[in-house]
Parts: structure tokens; C-alpha cells; sequence
């Protein structure tokens, strides 16, 4: 059974807090007739502090779409490695152990993948399989743990290392002054993530079952105009009121396992927002504890994109893990609009072991005992 081990993060060394985000939006737009309208949802946010790639002052330029990439493909090679190289750790593996790499960020484009690189300077096999996934975007942790599980499940004796790399920052448009737009400036931090699925043994969330589902007709509801300056985040007013139709599709899919909401251990969701948050506790009737570790990486981090996940994943590790077999739940939320969600419960096995192995020497030893 795969195991979602515990994940790597790393955030850039430039912060940025709520004071000085407000403070930035009534100079720069203090002319806007909704000015006091974006003030107020930045405040709402509950994002105390953002991790930028770059200094606040290269952040707020625009040199164009192409010095914006470079400097995207440049941070990522800087980055990543260092985080890879602690997830496989936190696994008890190595690089020729991985047997799929799925890349997800929806922040800058590279071709081939950064998974190329990543093959051709870290150890990875050259029969390393590759899975960048770029359109899905806040959607995309979720579904990069679906589509690992997917693949031990085909072949079960495999690894996949998931890495996320979001420089969201490297989106900002200074001529957008939708309200959108302008909510999205004070919302969004930069982080990389990784972690590493094993196919045996390992401590962490045993994936038992994972499930799409995509809300009909909200395709313009969070989307990217690509345009000459890179891409601008396009956000409807309708999205904070998604978990009304997202939230009956996990308890469907926790009912579907046989297991109940109001049952299970813990929590790891995508926090693009406190309403969502919100919302899942009115609509699923939970407590606002169960969402703790979600709302502490938007508070400390904003929204990290595809690395939300895992960041609440790593909080969660942080306090201690779960207790064995604890029943637990991963959603990711993006464009579509889109949810990919798993379920599956706690397991505690030192890295490197394989527990089917354990129990057959356990039952042999057993064996001799009575025979002697």
C-alpha cells in the first residue's frame, strides 16, 4: 500500500507581512475607487506573512515576461535540489530508487521540465518516468499525490517523488487593478515542497482510495489571461462560495471508503482562502481545530499554490504525525473548478522497511518457536 512520507519544504528568504502589503496597496493604488474594498479582503486574508524569491523592490517591476522566466528557471535549479534531496531522506531513499518524478507548478514554463534537469543532475535513473503537470494549478498538490498513488498502485513496488515548485510572486501584474487581481497581491507566497510516495514500508498516510471531481460550467471561475507580460490570475467573485458544492464530494467520497466525517483524525486541505476553511467546518460539521495545520500555512505563508498541501502535511508530521491508523483526508482545490482528494490512514514503518516482509518473518520465527 503507498504511503505519502513526510514532505520537504523550503521557503525564499524575502518576507513580506500583512502591514506592509496594506501599506503597498494604498500607495500604489490610492487613486482606486475600490481601494477601501481590496484594503478590507487583504485584511481578511488572516495572512500575517508571504516568502518572496526576490527582494520586494525587483518583485514590484515588471521587466517582462521573458526576464520574469528566467528568473523563475534560474531560482528553481538554485532551490529545488536541496529540497529533493530532504524528501528522499525524510523516505529512507535515494535518487535510483525513484521510479517516477511528477512536477507540478503553475508559476513559470520550462521545456523540457525541470524533471529533465532534475534526472540528469541528481542520480535519478535514466528510465526515471516524468509527470509535469502545469494547468491544474492550486489543484495540483492533490492531484500529484492521486496520480503517485495511481502509479504504486499499477506497479507496487515503486516510488514517485512529487515536487512542487511555486514562485507566485513572479506573477504579480502592476497594471491589473481588478479587484481580483489586486486581493491575489496580498494572497499569495512562494515556496517550494516535496515528498516522496513509497510503494512499501515507510511512516506517514497510507493512500487508500483517491477521487476527482470537476464542478460543471465554472471553467472561468480561476483562470490565467496569457498574455505579452506572462500570465494574469483571473478570479470570479463566485469562488469563495465553492465548498457549498465541493464539500458533499469528500464526504462522498469518505462515505464511499465506508468511513464518516465526523470520524476521521485529521485534515490536510488546500487553504486558498479562510472562507474555505470556514466553510468546510459549516458544511462537513467539523470543528475549526480539524483545520489547524491548513489555516497555520495560509496565516504564516499565504497561499503557497500546489505546496499548500504539503506544507500543512510537514505541520502535521511537526506535531507529531497521527496516532496508527488514524483515518485521514488530502483535498486540493484549483481551476475548473477542481477538486482531487484522497483518503487513507496512518502508518508508522521505519524507512526501509517492507511490512509484508516483517509479518512473514514474524510468522516463520513464530513457526520455529512452536516447532522447537
Amino acid at each position: 500500500m503507498a504511503t505519502l512520507c513526510r514532505p520537504a519544504i523550503a521557503v525564499p528568504e524575502h518576507v513580506i507581512t500583512m502591514q506592509q502589503t496594506l501599506e503597498l496597496a494604498r500607495e500604489t493604488h490610492h487613486g482606486h475607487p475600490q481601494r477601501d474594498l481590496v484594503l478590507r479582503l487583504i485584511r481578511n486574508t488572516g495572512v500575517q506573512t508571504r516568502h518572496l524569491v526576490q527582494p520586494i523592490e525587483e518583485t514590484l517591476k515588471h521587466p517582462g515576461f521573458e526576464l520574469r522566466n528566467q528568473v523563475y528557471e534560474a531560482e528553481a535549479k538554485t532551490r529545488v535540489p536541496e529540497v529533493v534531496r530532504q524528501a528522499l531522506a525524510n523516505a529512507g531513499t535515494d535518487p535510483a530508487d525513484i521510479d517516477l518524478i511528477v512536477y507540478v507548478s503553475c508559476t513559470g514554463f520550462m521545456m523540457p521540465s525541470l524533471t529533465a534537469w532534475l534526472i540528469n543532475t541528481m542520480g535519478f535513473r535514466p528510465e526515471t518516468r516524468q509527470l509535469p503537470i502545469a494547468q491544474l494549478g492550486c489543484a495540483a498538490g492533490g492531484a500529484a499525490i492521486n496520480r503517485a498513488h495511481d502509479f504504486c498502485r499499477a506497479y507496487p513496488d515503486s516510488n514517485v517523488l512529487i515536487v512542487s515548485c511555486e514562485f507566485c510572486s513572479l506573477c504579480y501584474q502592476p497594471t491589473d487593478i481588478g479587484v481580483g487581481s489586486l486581493l491575489s497581491n496580498g494572497l499569495f507566497g512562494d515556496a517550494i515542497s516535496a515528498a516522496v510516495v513509497r510503494g512499501q514500508g515507510g511512516t506517514g498516510m497510507k493512500l487508500e482510495r483517491n477521487g476527482s471531481h470537476l464542478v460543471p460550467d465554472t471553467e472561468d471561475w480561476i483562470s490565467y489571461a496569457v498574455r505579452d507580460t506572462g500570465f494574469h490570475f483571473l478570479l470570479d467573485k463566485r469562488v469563495p462560495g465553492t465548498m457549498e458544492m465541493l464539500a458533499p464530494v469528500l464526504k462522498d467520497l469518505v462515505d464511499l471508503h465506508g468511513w464518516s466525517v465526523p470520524a476521521m483524525d485529521f485534515f490536510i486541505v488546500h487553504a486558498g482562502g479562510p472562507r474555505i476553511l470556514d466553510d468546510l467546518c459549516h458544511f462537513l460539521d467539523l470543528p475549526m481545530e480539524m483545520f489547524r495545520y491548513s489555516r497555520a500555512t495560509l496565516t504564516e505563508r499565504g497561499n503557497i499554490a500546489s505546496s499548500v498541501v504539503f506544507d500543512a502535511l510537514a505541520r502535521l508530521f511537526d506535531d507529531g504525525g497521527a496516532a496508527e491508523s488514524a483515518q485521514g483526508l488530502i483535498a486540493g482545490f484549483g481551476p475548473g473548478i477542481t477538486a482531487e482528494v484522497a483518503v487513507g490512514s496512518w502508518a508508522h514503518h521505519a524507512p526501509g522497511s517492507d511490512p509484508d516482509r516483517e509479518l512473514a518473518d514474524l510468522e516463520l520465527d513464530a513457526g520455529v518457536a512452536l516447532s522447537g
